[in-house]
């Protein structure tokens, strides 16, 4: 069967640094992450500005409290990315080699652990915080597409 789409042929790493024989690596899926995060934190305190000076009342949460909700969301996708990789697709391999649940630098991520894990983390964030779920539910619904757009980027140039 002939190929419609040939995959670019791209180094999995933006850049590698070998310092006192030890390599560190920027890699594109992890660049992704980042940006995915980094953007939609920024779109979501400029949507809760707008909110609390034009209708007050129908803000889920100050524009300061979308920084606490950053970091819960790292953690969450993190957190769940890598513990639905390990439960949904090598439980056996994980289960025999439990340390190696911690390297995530080897790869090893999951869609759906992830948004479980954002599911999981919105649920705390807004235990933890006093406010209404679906709100920021809805909040997050908003801004997710700029990180999952960085993510499939990222499959792209890992020929996925």
């Amino acid at each position: 069967m002939q190929e419609y789409f040939t995959f670019p042929a791209i180094d999995p790493a933006l850049f590698r640094l070998n310092l006192f024989g030890v390599e560190f690596a920027l890699r594109w899926y992890a660049l992704a992450y980042i940006c995915g995060l980094l953007l939609g934190w920024q779109m979501m305190k400029a949507m809760m500005r707008r909110q609390t000076v034009w209708q007050p009342s129908r803000a889920p949460m100050q524009p300061n409290a979308t920084d606490d909700l950053l970091t819960a969301m790292i953690l969450a996708v993190i957190l769940g990315g890598r513990l639905g990789y390990v439960l949904f697709y090598q439980p056996a391999y994980f289960a025999a080699n439990p340390l190696d649940i911690l390297r995530v630098w080897d790869g090893g991520m999951s869609f759906h652990g992830g948004f479980a894990g954002v599911i999981a983390g919105v649920l705390w964030f807004c235990w933890r915080h006093g406010l209404r779920v679906v709100p920021v539910g809805d909040a997050v619904a908003a801004v997710a597409p700029i990180g999952i757009f960085f993510g499939r980027l990222a499959n792209c140039v890992n020929g996925e």
